[in-house]
């Protein structure tokens, strides 16, 4: 996944402008994606939109599983050290 792919995204299919780096939320995408063995988009869409993967359990009745949460907070933290090193 690429900075310009997660850009488009936001731009195209949320109607926003982005205003994070996209290029580090690309980088980190893509370091979970390996880690876990999962889909780029999938983890994008539950960043951006909360949408649940069922595959690794995110969500049970609407709200973050401790799963999910844990993804999420790694997912913003490997953000962050991409930020910061850009």
């Amino acid at each position: 996944m690429t900075g310009n792919q997660v850009r488009e995204y936001i731009e195209n299919e949320l109607g926003c402008d982005p205003v994070h780096d996209v290029d580090a939320l690309a980088c980190a995408i893509e370091y979970m994606s390996i880690e876990l063995g999962h889909d780029e988009c999938e983890l994008l869409y539950l960043l951006l939109e909360n949408r649940p993967i069922d595959a690794i359990h995110t969500h049970s009745y609407g709200f973050h599983t401790a799963n999910g949460r844990e993804i999420i907070n790694k997912l913003k933290d490997k953000y962050y050290e991409y930020e910061s090193a850009s």
